[in-house]
């Protein structure tokens, strides 16, 4: 939602003789400032909630500096491991997998209510074993945060495990409706199109395809990937 954003963060090099951890400081900047230019992407469901930021020239005052000059990434860690934790999403996993089963227990499959064929019953037990390990791990993370202490790689499991169900989930119920899954009624030509189908099919193939930027928010699955082994190799 860059695109109605006042303010965006930065953290930017202010320091190159040092490592590369070192040496980024961290910044407010007004948006309205000469200099930057935010050019929305529309998404596969056709919504616009993601932006490219180009910087050009963008002089920002000193006294938007966050901080201490060049620990902008010991701040940046802090909010991207709460961050990262948020992005799991384990209550919209939760509510989302209450959902696909109560779909998969009135759509019929070869006679048979569709939670019953093995394969789709298979896919919605590995969802439901993945929400019991993440939703342990978010209450491990929210302990130790009510001690004050910061999220380590644990946000990165949870980031990483909970957008991958989250994806699953979706592309479950997506599945589930069947080609009733298909229509766009929002965007067909003349618009005001009554939904075809089930109640609430209409957001289904939306909700698939919009959840594919979950895997880059708040660094991309695979840095997180990354994170996760390079915490347990160094132990």
């Amino acid at each position: 939602m860059g695109q109605h954003a006042n303010m965006i963060f930065c953290r930017v090099r202010t320091d190159v003789d040092c490592k590369p951890q070192a040496g980024i400081s961290f910044l407010l900047i007004d948006m309205n400032t000469p200099g930057i230019e935010v050019r929305p992407i529309r998404l596969l469901d056709g919504s616009v909630e993601v932006n490219e930021v180009f910087f050009d020239d963008v002089k920002v005052p000193v006294e938007n500096l966050v901080g201490k000059e060049n620990d902008g990434w010991t701040y940046a860690k802090f909010l991207l491991t709460h961050e990262r934790t948020n992005i799991a999403g384990v209550g919209f996993s939760r509510a989302g997998r209450s959902e696909v089963k109560r779909v998969a227990r009135q759509v019929m499959d070869a006679g048979k209510p569709l939670i019953e064929n093995p394969h789709f019953a298979a896919r919605i037990a590995q969802v439901e074993i993945d929400l019991m390990a993440m939703a342990t791990t978010n209450l491990w993370v929210i302990s130790a945060a009510a001690h004050g202490q910061a999220p380590g790689a644990e946000s990165s499991m949870l980031k990483l495990k909970g957008t991958v169900t989250r994806q699953e989930i979706t592309d479950l119920f997506r599945r589930a409706m069947g080609p009733y899954a298909l229509p766009f009624p929002d965007s067909i030509e003349g618009e005001n199109q009554p939904p075809v189908g089930p109640d609430g099919v209409s957001t289904a193939a939306a909700s698939y395809f919009n959840n594919r930027k979950l895997s880059f928010f708040g660094g991309s699955n695979e840095i997180q990937r990354t994170i996760i082994t390079k915490a347990i190799l160094a132990r």
